[in-house]
């Protein structure tokens, strides 16, 4: 156990948070893949100043890398290439965070010693000495885009998608997002929970939208809160607690939660409507594993299915739905704020197969529907092409879809769209439809 700890001591952090950001930006790994592992190799005070580097440098990735094109003259290759990471690391310590800068240079050039780049140590100090000298972290260009934090082609698609709040979302996607609990009525009340929180001295605010939330007002280990084991809570952000109330599953109905992972809707859609046949299915079995353990923690139980949403001939038994929940796959872009990494996995070329998808599994699901059932289409996006004009497709070419009149729709399109910030809440889409009887598909 000594011996373990030790080894855990001796890692050396700058290290790590380049070794995270190198296989994200260069291999594709999302940090939800590669962050938590790295983490597992750190005391719990170093895990959260991990993921504040890491996100805080894809947070500012185009005005870090605008700033080593000026102090770097040529681009590094092979396996040199991950020092250039570890400088942009640097940079970020230097301009956005409070450590101190001898720390921030001295411990990310004996980082090169952990990540075998030792030949980098006099590059590496060089630049983020000159980076101090020149007082670089001021100079910043003329160029909105840079300045956003997002990709080229994100900005351009935002910028013509949202003209009249265009620099207010900017703003909201670049902000850090607050955590939210939806407290699992089923387990407990409200009100007796907040009392819990209030008790353990846990400072937090709530929401006049949703009922059964709780917006915590600074981060926290959740293992640690009142109740975690007992199921008392869900961690679940206010726009997809909105699913469970959209959707309205009432008593008894048979209820299809399409990709369900990792089973905070499913959860919410028992808690609201007691003894649903409720159906999860998801087609990537590690992920449908999740769906499981958070039922579990939460104490509920659904038909749990591994299936492709486009392929219902491979897993339906005939038996149609009175509600279908579909949150289809996306572009993420309305989480943003709270996964950074979504930015540099994305690229605009994914958009069109993302939008593909999307019409294969609303085209495949909606015979699984009842006569006057309804189907709530869900997206965590803020692009059109995902959300409304998706539907307005859809409509077009099924005409027994019709748009539910008494869903809120936007003035002027169908369904409705949440910007990031939005009552605190994340980027998301919601659009409610209902099946009639006529031309029935």
């Amino acid at each position: 156990m000594k011996h373990n700890q030790s080894k855990t001591l001796a890692r050396n952090l700058r290290a790590d948070a380049t070794t995270v950001l190198f296989q994200i930006l260069e291999q594709g790994k999302s940090a939800r893949e590669c962050l938590p592992a790295m983490q597992l190799l750190h005391k719990d005070q170093d895990k959260a100043w991990l993921q504040e580097m890491v996100y805080g440098v894809l947070r500012q990735l185009p005005l870090l890398q605008y700033w080593l094109r000026h102090l770097l003259e040529t681009p590094l290759k092979n396996k040199f290439k991950i020092t250039e990471h570890l400088i942009l690391l640097g940079f970020y310590q230097l301009a956005f965070s409070r450590v101190s800068q001898h720390a921030a240079v001295s411990e990310t050039v004996n980082a090169c010693h952990s990540l075998r780049v030792e030949a980098m140590r006099g590059l590496v100090n060089g630049i983020l000495r000159n980076f101090i000298r020149n007082e670089t972290s001021s100079n910043k260009p003329d160029d909105e885009q840079i300045n956003s934090g997002l990709p080229k082609w994100l900005y351009k698609k935002l910028a013509q998608a949202y003209p009249e709040n265009f620099l207010g979302l900017l703003a909201q996607i670049e902000s850090k997002a607050p955590i939210w609990l939806r407290v699992n009525r089923k387990q407990i009340a409200a009100a007796d929970f907040q009392q819990k929180l209030q008790e353990h001295a846990i400072d937090f605010s709530l929401s006049s939208h949703h009922p059964d939330a709780i917006i915590l007002t600074k981060s926290m280990d959740i293992t640690q809160l009142p109740g975690f084991e007992q199921g008392w809570f869900a961690v679940q952000d206010g726009a997809a607690q909105l699913a469970a109330a959209y959707l309205a599953p009432q008593e008894n109905q048979k209820v299809l939660d399409c990709c369900a992972a990792p089973g905070g809707k499913t959860g919410h859609l028992l808690e609201v409507a007691d003894n649903l046949d409720l159906t999860a299915l998801e087609i990537d079995h590690q992920r449908a594993n999740k769906i499981e353990e958070n039922l579990h923690r939460l104490g509920h139980q659904a038909n749990l299915l591994i299936g492709d949403a486009s392929q219902p001939q491979t897993w339906w038994d005939n038996q149609q739905f009175d509600r279908i929940l579909l949150d289809a796959p996306c572009s993420a872009t309305g989480i943003i704020r709270r996964h950074p990494d979504i930015k540099w996995l994305r690229k605009a070329t994914d958009i069109q197969s993302l939008v593909a998808i999307q019409q294969a599994i609303l085209d495949a699901l909606w015979p699984l529907l009842k006569i006057n059932g309804s189907l709530l289409y869900a997206t965590c996006s803020i692009l059109p092409e995902e959300n409304y004009q998706q539907i307005e497709h859809f409509l077009s070419r099924t005409p027994s879809a019709k748009l539910d009149p008494d869903f809120p729709h936007d003035k002027h399109h169908p369904g409705r769209q949440i910007l990031p910030g939005e009552q605190q809440m994340d980027g998301f889409y919601y659009c409610r439809l209902i099946k009639s009887g006529e031309n029935n598909a």
